[in-house]
């Protein structure tokens, strides 16, 4: 290690890099735990990177995988920045002392499986670093790239990226301060279901020993059969052969067009869930579904677990020319017969019928997926805090709901962080973040959120409820749990 006044070089395994110093420690942003995913290695397992000699400058962030955002105006502000080196990661660390032996956070971003970016000034790590965490945020091969089922090609890439990178930390963090034994893994949306992912894939569980998983996400179904019809579908709709040997050298803008031609409604893609580029059950690197993994009475991984929600995660996503009958409609096409359909509508009497389909499209996604996991947890006296995030958002245009993303400002205790406001109003209460920073802060630390806030048991079901004043509530999901999951 060498030291200068403004940059620190530390020396992994494969070369040194040089981060830079901040008031609240070093970061160390774009090294890379992979070669970059081109040419033959473009849908190839990722391959550590070739090593180095002088130092690699670490002071700006690394080519991100995505390519164009989610969408036109996202929440989360997530840079796209051109590249192939992708399989890249970044550390903020209080301490590169190898004796500190700090908690390790390694945050997974969101965006679909198809989009984000780890170069989110929402992912900084200073808070983190302040309160004597490290924090590792990476970037991995998302869409087709990623998660499309290719005959000559390993299944669920992206999900191998993770493990690589996770690798990456087991065998070098301890040089940035960081003990390798104690990691938690977490994620939010789709890195909240990356994080559901990894607690069901076998040769993952040596690499962390705490998940928190934030809005997560996972294609539902899920199993090998439907990953080869959408192949199928990749195929018939696009007219390419979904084979890496045909995609290999297709350019960027190439493989974004066939992405776009597999999100288009029709009859040939009825029956298929809304996310078709996500992480599967593979048979060999993910035995099982994943739900049906976290929820069987007999399964499931002891890893302590801290899950949740927002209370209107996609509430504002707008429904054109609904109806009551559309939303009955939609209410039972998610499977829930007359007297279920009457709860739901009696327990939201106030809300106009495309403020129902929202929180119903909310509620089959987000919320009930992850309370069954808390549910199956629970009656296994597995290690799990649930929690509702409900504080409502003032700022303008928003309606006042506490909707998807809104909560990471508050968990990385970033409220002054670039379009925080845009999200959340002028003056977002400070002791919420206070808080919510101190609960991730502890179960990174003790792998427990604090006395405050007890384990989600089936006898007294308390749920952290993140409001202006947080407070646990027995049974707060009582409504959600009666409906969805009876």
């Amino acid at each position: 290690m060498t030291t200068s006044a403004d940059h620190l070089v530390v020396r992994t395994a494969r070369g040194p890099v040089r981060g830079e110093r901040r008031s609240t420690g070093v970061r160390f942003l774009g090294i890379p735990y992979a070669k970059p995913p081109v040419g033959d290695l473009r849908f190839a397992a990722p391959e550590p990177p070739e090593p180095w000699t002088e130092p690699l400058d670490a002071t700006a962030y690394g080519p991100t995988a995505q390519r164009r955002p989610f969408a036109e105006v996202t929440t989360i502000p997530e840079p796209t920045i051109p590249g192939e080196g992708t399989l890249n990661l970044n550390v903020f660390t209080p301490d590169v002392s190898s004796d500190a032996r700090l908690p390790v956070l390694v945050w997974i971003h969101g965006g679909g499986f198809v989009a984000g970016s780890a170069a989110s000034p929402w992912y900084d790590g200073a808070a983190f670093n302040r309160d004597g965490v490290v924090l590792v945020s990476l970037g991995y091969r998302l869409g087709i790239e990623g998660f499309l089922h290719l005959e000559d090609a390993p299944d669920n890439r992206g999900v191998l990226d993770w493990i690589a990178a996770l690798t990456w930390v087991r065998d070098n963090i301890a040089a940035f301060g960081g003990d390798p034994a104690k990691v938690t893994v977490a994620g939010q949306s789709a890195g909240g279901g990356a994080v559901q992912t990894l607690l069901a894939t076998p040769s993952a569980r040596e690499l962390f020993r705490g998940a928190i998983s934030v809005s997560g996400a996972v294609m539902q179904p899920e199993d090998r059969s439907v990953a080869l019809t959408v192949s199928k579908l990749f195929t018939s709709r696009t007219g390419v052969p979904a084979t890496a040997a045909a995609l290999r050298d297709r350019t960027d803008d190439e493989l974004l067009t066939y992405q776009d031609a597999l999100a288009v409604p029709g009859p040939d893609r009825d029956g298929l869930p809304m996310l078709v580029l996500a992480p599967f059950a593979d048979g060999t690197l993910i035995p099982e579904p994943v739900m049906d993994t976290l929820t069987a009475a007999a399964t499931g991984t002891d890893v302590p677990l801290m899950l949740g929600f927002t209370r209107h995660e996609f509430n504002a996503v707008p429904f054109p020319g609904a109806t009551e009958e559309a939303a009955r409609a939609m209410l039972a096409a998610m499977g829930l017969d007359e007297p279920r359909t009457r709860s739901f509508l009696d327990h939201h009497q106030e809300a106009a019928p495309d403020a129902l389909m929202g929180q119903a499209t909310t509620d089959v996604t987000f919320r009930a997926p992850s309370l069954a996991i808390a549910e199956a947890r629970a009656a296994r006296e597995l290690p799990t805090w649930l929690y509702e995030f409900a504080w409502p958002s003032a700022a303008p245009g928003t309606q006042g709901l506490a909707f998807h993303c809104l909560d990471l400002p508050f968990a990385f205790d970033l409220l002054d962080a670039e379009a925080v406001a845009a999200a959340a109003g002028d003056n977002p209460p400070q002791n919420l973040a206070d808080a919510m920073h101190a609960a991730w802060v502890s179960f990174v630390r003790d792998l427990d959120p604090g006395t405050v806030w007890p384990r989600y048991t089936v006898d007294r079901r308390e749920t952290m409820v993140w409001d202006t004043e947080p407070a646990v509530e027995p049974d707060a999901l009582r409504p959600v749990r009666e409906i969805w999951l009876s």
